[in-house]
């Protein structure tokens, strides 16, 4: 699964959790709150998807279920054609991302 972090200000921890959890039909609840080691990564520092996010002293990091995670099957998978969205770019066009727009 490919997760994404958003650093959250542990004060608002509780309500962050109680807000995304009732939005199943997106992201959902958090899968982890806290240490990434305990889904899998080593250093939240070196993603393997996307840019690194600083966490600040009075942040949590919290990791939702991300949309690449199909996109990265489907690239393992090695069908010859599928649409899906880039990390980050949740607008699917027929243009390339290439191009500025």
């Amino acid at each position: 699964m490919v997760v994404s972090m958003k650093p959250i200000p542990a004060l608002q921890v509780s309500k962050h959790i109680e807000i995304t959890s009732k939005y199943t039909h997106a992201h959902g609840g958090p899968v982890s709150v806290g240490s990434g080691i305990a889904i899998g990564i080593p250093d939240v520092n070196k993603p393997d998807w996307g840019d690194q996010i600083d966490v600040a002293p009075d942040e949590v990091p919290i990791f939702h279920a991300c949309g690449v995670t199909p996109q990265s099957i489907l690239m393992d998978s090695k069908v010859p054609f599928a649409i899906t969205h880039s990390a980050g770019h949740m607008f699917v066009t027929d243009l390339p991302s290439d191009m500025g727009v």
